[in-house]
């Protein structure tokens, strides 16, 4: 296993001269992504998050505050609030609420994560086992663009194993997670059953099947820019579904949700999907989708209003919230009355 490990150009090239937030825990692949950062000279600050739930994870905050000490960096913490249960999603949610407040505040340009080939190998397999086409195999990748901020996983070409080797044979400091042993969490599985194995086997042959999927993905699916207004997004349908659905899915990550395999195929078969009981999402038959936060009615709207939603033949699902958001109103009836010409 090589010992002396670099971070490739394409990641490098979006961080140099930029403004770059690290999303740091302690440890061993944010500590490895850290101190590959400073060999690379890229300039950064670091952001961590305390749930409260492991005594340790007072030592990582203290271990993150004294290594932007030392590297004259800038280093915030978050203390979250006591999550009663979904942990893994509530976590989720709660940290990146935290790197965008931080990104917006300060104009950070890039968060970068620490996410490793084994995190992707992971994925590939619990999507594979569900139900998945090569758009969602291929998961994660280096550069993903994300509103105001774009997201950058630096280390998606590098195993854990060769990060460990990495920290040990510089000698730097990492905190192991215990519960990454628990087995009731469904990616520590599958990680522990599975991809470790596979990788230890496999894993040359592992990283060049991902750069063919990579190859592919970029064959079906075309970028699509998601305008926003608050809290409601929209975008023209490219007419092809699986470029429409990963759109849908990007965005609904950004917001925090993860769409399962069943809402997946009511996206492909239905126009209009109540997901997680969060969000409407509605593909208007001029070409637009539409998806916004899930409101029940909780109160009469005018008729003069249900007349120009009939009239425009706008999405029942979609009225109470357009009628309480203005703004986002008036858009959908300068783009729908334009497509009716």
């Amino acid at each position: 296993m090589q010992q002396s490990i670099t971070l490739e150009e394409k990641s490098l090239s979006k961080l140099r001269g930029k403004t770059n937030l690290l999303a740091f825990s302690g440890g061993a692949d944010s500590s490895a992504l850290f101190f590959l950062l400073l060999k690379h000279k890229i300039q950064f600050d670091i952001a961590i998050v305390d749930y409260g739930v492991r005594e340790q994870s007072k030592q990582e905050v203290a271990y993150a505050m004294e290594l932007a000490k030392t590297h004259h960096l800038k280093c915030f913490v978050h203390n979250a609030p006591k999550i009663e249960k979904n942990f893994e999603a509530r976590a989720r949610e709660i940290r990146y609420a935290f790197f965008e407040e931080l990104i917006q505040k300060y104009g950070y340009e890039n968060l970068l994560t620490a996410h490793h080939l084994g995190d992707r190998f992971e994925w590939l397999l619990m999507q594979f086992c569900k139900g998945a086409g090569c758009v969602e195999l291929a998961g994660m990748q280096v550069l993903q663009k994300r509103g105001f901020y774009t997201i950058v996983r630096p280390l998606l070409h590098l195993d854990k194993a060769e990060l460990l080797v990495y920290l040990h044979a510089n000698e730097k400091i990492y905190f192991e997670d215990k519960t990454n042993l628990d087995e009731d969490i469904k990616r520590n599985s599958f990680r522990h059953n599975y991809t470790l194995g596979l990788l230890e086997k496999y894993l040359s042959g592992i990283k060049k099947s991902f750069e063919y999927i990579d190859d592919d993905r970029e064959k079906l699916v075309q970028e699509i820019e998601i305008e926003k207004i608050d809290t409601f997004a929209f975008f023209k349908s490219l007419q092809n579904q699986r470029t429409d659905i990963f759109a849908i899915d990007q965005y609904l990550k950004s917001k925090g949700y993860m769409l399962s395999a069943s809402e997946r195929e009511f996206l492909k078969e239905k126009k209009t999907v109540v997901v997680g009981r969060k969000f409407v999402v509605n593909r208007d038959e001029r070409g637009f989708i539409f998806i916004v936060p899930y409101i029940k009615d909780k109160e009469n709207m005018p008729h003069s209003f249900k007349e120009v939603c009939r009239v425009l033949k706008i999405e029942p699902k979609l009225r109470y919230y357009l009628y309480i958001n203005e703004k986002a109103f008036a858009k959908v009836k300068e783009l729908l009355a334009f497509s009716t010409i």
